[in-house]
């Protein structure tokens, strides 16, 4: 995605100009659609670039594995700075800033890297093809979207069986196992309590005799 600015270049500080996407551009790898509209305004060191571009990307499902397209917005701010003056064709020195953007020695401006960067910051760390993608089979990988396989249902752990099955017979009205055992443990201390105030009575009784 190139624009040449080199009338840009010679304009006054300030001078904007306007312009529409829509182009394929290479990005992450693949052919991408881009779209949207870019403003540029001429600084006093280059050009600085503002819009909003809507690009779809191909990634990979993190459930399924499969290829799909992604849709991103990119907001896009960043200032290019000329490698050469526009009048003279001579080098310009440029800032001493990492991974800063320029303008090549033809007044060319590629926004290409900048869409790739901005493209990569905003991709979803698990992208999903679907929001309810039912992914791969564990056994046999096979891709339940696309309906269920031959496997077998899978076997609850025995660790888990006690706990599942006391909650699917549980009825609504009736408490939680965790409720359940802590009323049992206030009934056995209750029951401890009372075995402690018969003795010390007995042993109030036994003294007066």
């Amino acid at each position: 995605m190139q624009i040449n600015v080199a009338q840009q270049l010679k304009a006054p500080i300030g001078t904007t100009r306007n312009y529409e996407i829509n182009e394929i551009v290479d990005i992450a790898g693949g052919g991408s659609l881009v779209q949207g509209k870019v403003r540029l305004t001429r600084t006093n060191r280059g050009i600085l670039v503002k819009g909003t571009l809507h690009i779809d990307i191909e990634v990979t499902c993190s459930r399924c594995l499969s290829l799909f397209n992604c849709p991103l917005t990119l907001n896009i701010e960043e200032e290019y700075f000329p490698a050469s003056d526009v009048a003279s064709g001579a080098s310009l020195p440029l800032p001493d800033e990492p991974g800063c953007f320029t303008i090549d020695e033809h007044h060319i401006l590629d926004l290409t890297e900048a869409l790739s960067q901005y493209a990569l910051l905003v991709v979803p760390m698990k992208p999903l093809c679907r929001e309810d993608c039912a992914g791969l089979c564990p056994r046999c990988g096979h891709e339940l979207n696309q309906g269920p396989c031959g496997c077998p249902p899978q076997e609850t752990e025995l660790r888990w069986s006690e706990l599942r099955e006391c909650l699917s017979t549980s009825s609504p009205l009736s408490p939680s196992p965790l409720e359940d055992m802590r009323k049992r443990g206030h009934e056995r201390t209750t029951h401890q309590f009372s075995l402690l105030n018969n003795l010390e009575l007995g042993s109030s009784q036994h003294i007066i005799n």
